[in-house]
């Protein structure tokens, strides 16, 4: 596989939240950088292109959008 990331992530192991249109979904947060992160949801979630992830414990909130998804596990781009 060919890497395309432009800044490398860091293994993290976090709960997280999806928020978007008023609803929430949580998720585990595995890796992340400044740029991005991915993401393990429970089960199979439809999600809009964007949406907001918080991270509650490290006071972290950031618009993101979709950049792959594989099964339960998405790739996420922070939003600038």
């Amino acid at each position: 596989m060919i890497e395309k990331r432009t800044e490398q992530r860091h293994r993290v192991f976090k709960g997280a939240m999806i928020t978007f249109e008023g609803s929430g979904v949580a998720c585990t947060v595995r890796n992340m950088s400044a740029g991005g992160a991915a993401i393990d949801l429970d089960g199979p979630v439809a999600l809009p292109q964007s949406f907001t992830l918080s991270i509650s414990r490290d006071n972290f909130v950031r618009s993101c959008r979709t950049v792959w998804r594989s099964d339960r596990r998405i790739g996420l781009a922070f939003v600038q």
